[in-house]
């Protein structure tokens, strides 16, 4: 055993491993031995040479919290430089303004909550990341922080007296490890969303909108619309978002909420992490790149969900389809009959949300948060027909308490949701006087006079 603190686990003359005598000395054992002169070129956070247990060593800085997030930015920004992100012109920021501005006028007439905007602004992708992130502590601290004392506390004995004191370390090294999967799943994001509010989370600060103008231009390529119908439509959806957020003021906690409630069941068992790992190693070409890579994202810390976990996750996913559906719903009522390009731009948006991209797709795996609304539609569907019966202001009245709001049930039949919901007839001002007259004068005595 080598006497360099630094090096723990290290003998004299071989590759060191700071994992010696825990479940990870297989993962780092393999693959330091499968590259004694560092990785190849291309493999994700390295480059030719570079040694792999230096990238190792990089993640298990000292850091605050049970995540590394100072990795977890670096990787993410790495993967935003692959591709050109021009940082907005004025030019940019005034067309979102404008757009904005257009956008909170035409909802005026579609619901009863005032504008929610305070600000607007156009974001690169780096900015996207920089903004976004106080939120994205929020959602994902908890479940790194529970992954960590999970697998640190659930060491056998007998390992963490093989281990020793490197059983101090497991925690940055899980820590490190997650950093390096959420820098990926964040700078995958980065190059999709079109908005603050794209994936149905309030992002961003509250009250200001805002548009990611490259990947905003990506999405306008091929739909065979113009570019200021595309902003214009984001704008509208970024400002429903706004307002519905800026006047439920329950509805970020219960968001964020249901992934706090996630976090508190995961149950995360060392030995079953040590047998995937046997499983996974056996399957690894050292000469592969992917496949390399693919233990790193093959769901190592991705534990069967227990039964509170699955009911987190099922409100979440109801909520985000609600919150959608409803922008989707006003929306469509606000740019009926005034912009005959919303139709396709509604479905083309309806589409990119259904099918989800590989960001997405990593994030789901990595902490369970699947952020597609899958029944949006369904959602869509009855905010329309509860407008349709008993007007904007029951369909948002909804929103007053999380017990108002429809259920998995109601979604399998959004059109009977509060069927018996009708719209108050409209009294003429002599029938309001009238009515009026009634109920001041309700509980006075008759007058023998009269």
């Amino acid at each position: 055993m080598s006497n360099d603190p630094g090096n723990p686990g290290q003998d004299d003359g071989d590759q060191p491993n700071p994992f010696k005598g825990t479940p990870f000395e297989q993962i780092f054992g393999a693959l330091g031995g499968a590259f004694p002169g560092g990785m190849p070129a291309g493999f994700p956070g390295g480059a030719g040479g570079m040694d792999f247990f230096q990238q190792i060593q990089s993640l298990l800085q000292p850091h605050e919290g049970p995540l590394n997030w100072n990795a977890a930015n670096d990787i993410a920004r790495k993967g935003i430089a692959a591709e050109p992100d021009p940082s907005p012109g004025q030019r940019d920021r005034d067309r979102v303004a404008d757009a904005v501005r257009l956008a909170d006028h035409w909802l005026d007439e579609a619901t009863q909550f005032p504008s929610g905007v305070s600000t607007t602004a156009a974001w690169s992708r780096a900015e996207w990341l920089v903004e976004t992130q106080p939120v994205w502590k929020v959602l994902v601290e908890p479940v790194a922080a529970k992954s960590v004392t999970s697998l640190s506390s659930g060491l056998p004995e007998e390992m963490k007296a093989a281990a020793g004191p490197l059983v101090g370390i497991i925690g940055q090294a899980v820590g490190g490890m997650l950093a390096m999967q959420i820098g990926q799943g964040l700078g995958g994001l980065a190059g999709e969303v079109l908005t603050a509010s794209d994936i149905g989370l309030p992002l961003g600060a509250p009250g200001k909108a805002a548009l990611v103008t490259s990947n905003v231009r990506a999405f306008a390529e091929g739909l065979d619309v113009t570019e200021d119908d595309v902003i214009l439509y984001l704008a509208l959806r970024e400002a429903a978002h706004q307002r519905l957020f800026a006047h439920v003021p329950w509805l970020r906690e219960h968001l964020l909420g249901a992934v706090t409630d996630y976090a508190r069941g995961l149950e995360i068992n060392a030995q079953q992490i040590q047998e995937r790992v046997q499983e996974q190693l056996s399957g690894i070409d050292p000469t592969n790149v992917e496949s390399v890579q693919g233990l790193l994202e093959g769901g190592l810390f991705d534990p069967p969900q227990t039964a509170a976990q699955t009911a987190a996750l099922s409100r979440l996913e109801i909520a985000l389809a609600l919150v959608e559906g409803w922008v989707d719903e006003v929306v469509g009522q606000a740019t009926n009959e005034r912009m005959p390009a919303a139709t396709k731009l509604r479905e083309a948006v309806r589409r990119r949300r259904a099918a989800g991209g590989p960001a997405e797709q990593t994030f789901a795996a990595l902490v369970g948060l699947d952020l597609r609304p899958r029944r949006l539609r369904d959602a869509s569907t009855l905010w329309g027909g509860l407008r349709t019966r008993a007007g904007d202001e029951a369909r948002d009245g909804v929103w007053m308490h999380p017990d108002l709001l429809p259920t998995a049930a109601d979604l399998d039949d959004p059109l009977s949701f509060r069927a018996e919901a009708t719209a108050p007839e409209a009294l003429s001002e002599d029938d309001f006087d009238a009515e009026l007259r009634k109920l001041l004068e309700g509980d006075a005595p008759d007058s023998p006079a009269e």
